[in-house]
């Protein structure tokens, strides 16, 4: 987050089956944030009308989905930007036309749909070729009523790490050197981490970690960093892309066994409602400029300036010249 963020977010940022309990999960989440029903949006997706944008409950993607918002807003739409904490709610939501646009990560988003598909235990589709997981990923979307736009330089993936001081106690640099310290962990995440293939399953098949618990404090919030900088947690998932680690007194771990594709950022839109060609345009703009070190800097104005999400990235579009002051 991607895609968690790049995604995930991102995030970022893998997979679960959705549960009965998640509209009600997603009526709570909007409630809480004092904004309308998705059933009460009222207003068209396309035509110069109403949008809404979807975000993960992670900066990056609350960022991106700010950035798209007023991209949009410039095209001539009416975007709002509502944030559904993870893929479990804001994609099913998206197939719904609930919501209309979301920021996604390619790698993510295709094992997530191939999961979905054809079960937790499918032959993975994503790869380190972007283009070939662009093609699967569309196949998996298109029947879901799904758009995928054009993939960006950009990239950000998920990524695991743990306070300097227990790095160096225990001889890490790696998370296979984790996984042969035999350190039974407590891992701050989302709580979706427990099913999800790239996160508590994949530590625990690809690197043999024992995970003794998910503490369920959200994909590199500051909550979950602090966490494990208080010795509560020993490892917490974020991302590549995360500008506070050293805040923390934090330092990632190799993914020396590549458990993590590289999950180039691109939007996702609900075809019938957004799929009109002027809101493709609008959003190719901004992923033809969008790099890896933009999503670093932007990252950092929030979580370490504490500026505002939309702030962010109003200025950052104004420095692009894709938008007027």
């Amino acid at each position: 987050m991607s895609s968690t963020a790049r995604r995930a977010g991102r995030a970022r940022t893998i997979r679960t089956a959705f549960a009965a309990g998640t509209v009600v999960a997603l009526a709570a989440g909007l409630a809480a944030c004092g904004g309308q029903s998705l059933e009460e949006k009222g207003g068209k997706g396309g035509g110069k009308g109403e949008l809404v944008i979807g975000a993960a409950g992670f900066t990056e993607s609350k960022v991106l989905a700010e950035i798209y918002s007023r991209v949009l807003a410039d095209a001539g739409y009416h975007p709002r930007v509502q944030t559904l904490t993870n893929r479990e709610l804001y994609e099913p939501a998206l197939e719904k036309g609930q919501i209309d646009v979301v920021p996604e990560y390619a790698s993510t988003l295709a094992e997530f749909l191939n999961a979905k598909k054809n079960g937790a235990k499918a032959k993975p589709v994503a790869s380190s070729d972007i283009g070939t997981t662009v093609t699967e990923l569309k196949k998996l979307a298109e029947p879901r009523g799904l758009k995928v736009l054009a993939a960006g330089a950009a990239t950000d993936q998920n990524a695991f790490a743990v306070t300097k001081e227990f790095a160096a106690e225990n001889k890490l640099k790696t998370l296979s050197d984790l996984g042969r310290s035999q350190k039974k962990i407590k891992l701050a995440a989302g709580e979706e981490c427990e099913t999800r293939v790239f996160c508590k399953p994949g530590l625990e098949k690809t690197y043999d970690i024992t995970v003794a618990g998910i503490d369920p404090k959200g994909v590199g919030t500051p909550q979950a960093k602090q966490a494990v900088k208080d010795g509560t947690d020993q490892l917490v998932l974020t991302t590549t892309t995360d500008a506070t680690l050293d805040t923390f007194g934090l330092v990632l771990l190799e993914d020396d066994k590549k458990l993590q594709n590289a999950d180039n950022v691109l939007p996702v839109l609900n075809a019938k409602k957004a799929g009109d060609k002027e809101i493709e345009t609008a959003l190719n703009k901004i992923t033809k400029v969008l790099t890896t070190e933009d999503l670093i800097n932007l990252n950092r104005k929030v979580d370490a300036e504490r500026l505002k999400p939309a702030d962010v990235a109003q200025a950052y579009l104004e420095s692009k010249g894709l938008v007027q002051k």
